[in-house]
């Protein structure tokens, strides 16, 4: 018999996770040390900071498991996450603006 309750993520869904973030760790590396990211310009970059706000996504709801915490402390947690992202990809758009 299983000792995991059905509130706990299975150890094969956080294995997936896991793979699925290594995966998008690598594409966001290939994007900026391939160059791509700056001949691709604003589609690259938002690729990458997509990826990171899934990354996120994944890390907050089933490895910190606040998949089914009260809702405040998801809603805090990706509440800060897209604000964070929020910023730097403003400060990306102004740097941009700046600089055209």
């Amino acid at each position: 018999m299983s000792s995991h309750t059905a509130a706990h993520p299975t150890s094969w869904r956080l294995n997936l996770i896991w793979l699925a973030l290594v995966a998008a760790t690598l594409v966001t590396f290939w994007l900026g040390e391939s160059g791509l990211s700056s001949r691709a310009g604003v589609t690259a970059v938002l690729v990458m900071f997509g990826l990171s706000l899934v990354k996120g996504l994944m890390v907050i709801l089933d490895f910190m498991e606040l998949r089914r915490a009260p809702w405040l402390w998801p809603a805090l947690m990706i509440g800060w996450l897209v604000v964070v992202i929020g910023f730097i990809v403003s400060a990306y758009a102004v740097a941009r603006a700046v600089g055209a």
